[in-house]
């Protein structure tokens, strides 16, 4: 993901301690303007996610956001790391 990667195990020991599972968990992603883009990022959610998008004031890049139902931090890990795959996202 765009110019760092994650580090997934400091990510999930704060899943762990930060919520109790199963609970809504926001997911915020960036890419660049490109409709292929916006719906390789929606491709990651189930149709009960709550997805808001919001274009840059130059229209250059897309926000999306993504409020979605998960059982546990290793779900969230899984979009994550499918996420990383998709050319120049950056999250949030």
């Amino acid at each position: 993901m765009a110019t760092k990667s994650m580090d997934y195990q400091k990510l999930l020991a704060r899943l762990v301690k930060d919520f109790s599972w199963p609970n809504d968990y926001m997911f915020k992603f960036i890419v660049p303007f490109n409709p292929n883009a916006l719906n390789k990022v929606k491709a990651l959610f189930s149709e009960t996610a709550n997805l808001s998008h919001r274009e840059s004031s130059k229209g250059s890049y897309i926000s999306v956001t993504a409020i979605q139902r998960m059982e546990d931090p290793d779900k969230v890990i899984e979009i994550y790391r499918k996420a990383a795959k998709i050319d120049k996202i950056i999250a949030l």
